[in-house]
């Protein structure tokens, strides 16, 4: 290294240590790896001026039977062909499918048997379970009652059309379907987790949560043709975005919760309840109870056998969900969000109370009005959240959410946050994927991760006292720590990944949320994010569009950033390897670069480069300058007043340290420095640092006090796996146990 006055700190900043480890190109450009943009989707992230989609409108009819646990139904499906290109035949999915004996969910299982084994897992590998489900289609026609030509391959159905579907062109067909809904809590289908039905024998009744439930049209795009992969268990919907009415009989004491507009609620509800529904819709403070426990108890008992049809309509959805019940207490408070009124609701049986009434609402409150702050103003008439002992799943304006309390109504701090922390998640869906209607059979990440941010974000704001499990940049690390070969990147289908909740929801909420606090910032993340959110609402966004969104609002190169966190299984493993203390020879410098105290190109004496640096205790290392080589540098240089650089760097503290990347993963450098009088300060390096050198970096800094410490990423920002190696000098920390001791005494 040569010194050379004038230029001592850039020559130490940019010094490149020999590349201990192969470079592999962390911040190459991902131009490459991205689709190629076009008329449909540009290179900045935004829709292009030819980008289409198409629509799908339903109207249907169908009606629950309560004596044998299934639902029969006609719909009328109105497919609207906005692409360029003629289709011959059309694809649906047919998810009730998975719940038949012959599914390929319990054909392509694994298991083990070694002292123990799951049970669930041997019922559905081993298909020991009783119930055979899926759909009984019984005619698929055309609207003058022809019939049409179709084929089911498990959970997808093709159905060919007479003529080829140009551009611009509507098609409408009608089927006719039947199938049995299947025992979700002592059932062993492998599609439990989604929908079903839960039976209470204390008082012989039935709560039904049902999803999937209608064969619904796979999305076209321009990006993979039909989406039609077959439906798993794991890698959820992808669906078209249209128009739906919905008529659903049940039995006349049901209360019934779905996504939509209630269009009948005068005929379906008493006088005293339709009055507190109207009530509710300018209820502001506080949920109005509409349907009341005593209600549900009395309906509970009557058990009547008449029918009643409940009516609702929604308008640009991407499905619909309903859940029905006698056992419903049903209450809702108005919410003011923009220009609109939306209807917090939750319906729940006697059986979740007192937590639902206490929680439920004011959950689905606080979450629609957090997420449109971060995305968009939620746009529809109302959100619901309804009481299921075991599911967690969501659907347009409707979800089903677990957090049941003792029988005796007592309940655990750990179920009221468990309960309100899948609520807020399950309506936050309602904006990913719902609205922001992203993938979820491809790019799980995108649906359950993105969502998981939000509702950190949403959880920190309105539940300070809540405990955080995803999102923290601490709380990742047990699982960035864990065996490399059971880790997929975030880019990886549903279908293969094996951590599931821990990589698609905690690892991405996670990036996302390191993303905000400690690359971007909070305003320039939240503008950029709001950004995609406005760009893709009721679109059909794929990850390179949100990648190329945050870039183009932002004018930050996170192509490292989405390399590192997305497309790799690398942790963040810094180490502070070595910190050197130095300071400038007091005796005064030859100007002309006669007798010169140390050799030419050195730093320090040999003496010097002998200590070993455990600490400060043995006190700075010295340099000396010597000037400006004027013929080398040119006019610039010779501009320079050597004495005047010499009287700045006097009596200030140099500090050299060196970083190496051992996790591979890189990030941002920050650094605490605690001064010998107790202050301290911060310093925040971009991780642009590691661009050329990605495994070991040094730099100086010039600090007017003395050091008594150095750490690097004090706040545990960056969800490093190993803080021991982080400080300067080193302080061994508490083990596990000694952090278990200490917590039991």
């Amino acid at each position: 290294m040569k010194n050379i006055l004038g230029l001592l700190f850039l020559s130490l900043s940019i010094y490149l240590p020999a590349q201990d480890k192969k470079w592999s190109g962390k911040f190459e450009q991902l131009d490459q790896t991205l689709p190629t943009p076009n008329e449909y989707r540009t290179g900045s992230g935004a829709p292009g001026p030819n980008y289409w989609q198409q629509q799908a409108d339903y109207d249907i009819v169908a009606e629950l039977n309560d004596e044998n646990q299934s639902i029969t139904g006609s719909e009328t499906i109105t497919y609207t062909n906005n692409s360029p290109n003629v289709l011959k035949y059309l694809w649906l999915q047919v998810d009730q499918n998975i719940n038949s004996k012959d599914n390929n969910t319990a054909k392509t299982a694994t298991n083990s048997i070694k002292d123990s084994a799951r049970t669930k897992e041997m019922a559905v590998s081993l298909q020991l379970y009783d119930f055979d489900g899926g759909y009984k289609i019984s005619s698929i026609k055309e609207m003058n009652g022809k019939p049409l030509s179709y084929f089911i391959n498990k959970t997808m159905l093709r159905i060919d059309l007479p003529q080829p579907l140009l551009a611009g062109q509507k098609f409408n067909f009608r089927i006719d379907w039947s199938f049995p809904i299947n025992d979700r809590m002592h059932g062993a289908t492998p599609n439990d987790s989604r929908s079903g039905y839960e039976y209470f024998p204390e008082d012989g009744n039935y709560l039904y949560a049902v999803a999937q439930w209608f064969p619904r049209m796979c999305v076209y795009d321009d990006v993979v043709g039909w989406q039609n992969k077959q439906f798993l268990g794991r890698g959820e919907f992808t669906l078209p975005f249209g128009n739906y009415k919905v008529k659903l009989t049940v039995p006349a004491d049901h209360i019934v919760a779905g996504t939509g507009s209630l269009k009948n609620a005068s005929a379906v509800l008493t006088t005293e309840q339709f009055a507190r529904y109207e009530k509710a819709k300018t209820s502001f403070d506080k949920p109005m109870i509409i349907c009341t426990q005593s209600e549900a108890i009395q309906r509970e008992k009557a058990k009547v056998k008449e029918k009643k049809v409940w009516e609702f309509e929604a308008t640009n959805v991407r499905d619909f969900a309903f859940a029905t019940s006698r056992k419903f207490i049903w209450d809702a408070q108005a919410v003011k969000i923009g220009g609109k009124t939306p209807l917090a609701m939750s319906f729940y049986p006697k059986e979740g109370n007192p937590l639902w009434e206490q929680e439920s609402t004011k959950a689905v409150k606080n979450t629609i009005t957090t997420y449109s702050k971060y995305s968009i103003d939620y746009p529809y008439p109302h959100a619901t959240s309804v009481h299921t002992a075991s599911i967690g799943m969501e659907y347009p304006m409707i979800c089903f959410n677990f957090g049941r309390p003792n029988k005796d109504g007592t309940y655990s701090d750990d179920k009221k946050w468990g309960m309100i922390g899948v609520i807020i998640h399950e309506v936050g869906h309602t904006f990913f994927p719902m609205i922001i209607n992203n993938d979820e059979r491809q790019w799980t990440w995108m649906d359950e991760g993105v969502n998981t941010f939000v509702q950190y974000r949403t959880q920190v704001e309105n539940y300070p006292g809540m405990p955080q499990r995803r999102g923290p940049a601490d709380k990742i690390v047990p699982y960035m720590k864990g065996d490399k070969s059971l880790m997929r990147p975030l880019m990886t289908n549903s279908e293969q990944i094996i951590q599931f909740g821990p990589e698609q929801y905690a690892k991405c909420a996670t990036a996302l949320n390191i993303l905000r606090e400690t690359v971007m910032g909070p305003e320039l993340f939240d503008k950029s994010f709001k950004e995609y959110c406005s760009r893709w609402a009721f679109k059909h966004p794929k990850p390179a569009d949100f990648f190329r969104t945050m870039e183009d609002a932002s004018a930050v190169d996170l192509d490292w950033f989405w390399r590192g966190w997305f497309y790799s299984t690398d942790n963040v493993d810094m180490s502070l390897d070595q910190v050197k203390w130095y300071k400038l020879r007091t005796e005064k410098t030859n100007l002309e670069g006669k007798e010169k105290n140390v050799s030419k190109g050195d730093l320090a004496s040999s003496k010097d480069d002998q200590r070993t640096p455990e600490d400060f205790s043995k006190g700075p290392s010295y340099f000396s300058v010597i000037p400006t080589d004027k013929r080398f540098y040119g006019e610039f240089q010779n501009k320079i007043d050597d004495n005047a650089v010499i009287n700045k760097l006097e009596n200030k503290n140099f500090y050299e340290i060196t970083l190496s990347n051992k996790g591979g993963l890189v990030m941002p450098v920050i650094i605490e420095w605690i001064y010998k009088d107790g202050t301290k300060e911060t310093d925040r390096i971009p991780a642009e640092i590691w661009r050329v050198n990605e495994n070991k970096v040094t730099k100086v800094f010039a600090k007017e006090k003395e050091v008594a410490s150095v750490t690097v990423d004090p706040k545990k920002e960056t969800s490093d796996i190993s803080p021991e190696d982080n400080m300067f000098p080193r302080v061994a920390l508490p083990s596990k146990f000694d952090e278990l001791k200490k917590k039991t005494n």
